[in-house]
């Protein structure tokens, strides 16, 4: 009876220890501590959530007026009730707004009120609990060609963009941060599940 319950015991820990384990894979191995990219998109250690960091001297450069002193972007998607999300112009690894706001503008991209521009915006799937990014793009797939995002600037002009396009890329690919040539766009960013190691991609036209 004795080695019994030693089996026993020695099993439950081990079951704890597996549920411990798991949990914390969750929360902070697989995205909710998130990943973000090192320079020309390599992957950092920590987690999968691949943000690329963009060398802004060779980076694209839309055709421009100078826009708002403050690039600060305000972001509205009906489809996933984001209203008024507030979104900060930041480098990919800059996880303190990453975790604090929906998202970042990926700084080195395009803003809405240049011509020829990729408004590029990343956010987490998962995020940090009793912030703004706590599943801030966690449904980003249910949005489908038609769908409409309206992107505030700091002055309140308001720029309509219609989705045309879903993709997944790898974390290496920078393609999906350069202008679309013909378009203006803005590009949505998050990682893919179930395991994080993906970036899903949703570009949107705008329209007015």
């Amino acid at each position: 009876m004795r080695i019994k319950s030693t089996i026993l015991s020695l099993l439950s820990l081990a079951l704890i220890g597996a549920g411990v384990a798991l949990i914390a894979s969750f929360f902070f191995g697989t995205g909710l501590l998130g990943n973000v990219g090192g320079v020309d998109g390599e992957r950092s250690e920590v987690g999968d959530f691949n943000v690329p960091v963009l060398d802004e001297s060779t980076g694209p450069k839309p055709e421009t007026p100078e826009g708002p002193e403050d690039k600060t972007l305000t972001v509205d998607i009906p489809k996933m009730e984001v209203a008024e999300a507030a979104v900060p112009d930041a480098k990919g690894d800059d996880e303190a707004k990453l975790k604090d706001y929906l998202g970042i503008h990926l700084q080195g991209t395009g803003f809405p009120w240049q011509q020829g521009a990729n408004v590029y915006i990343a956010g987490h799937r998962l995020g940090y609990p009793n912030t703004d990014s706590f599943l801030a793009f966690w449904d980003l797939d249910v949005l489908e060609n038609g769908d409409e995002i309206t992107i505030t600037d700091a002055d309140g002009k308001e720029y309509k963009y219609v989705v045309f396009k879903e993709v997944v890329v790898e974390p290496t690919d920078l393609e999906v941060t350069r202008p679309v040539p013909g378009k203006d766009v803005l590009t949505l960013q998050t990682c893919t599940l179930p395991d994080y190691s993906q970036r899903l991609i949703v570009q949107a036209e705008k329209v007015s």
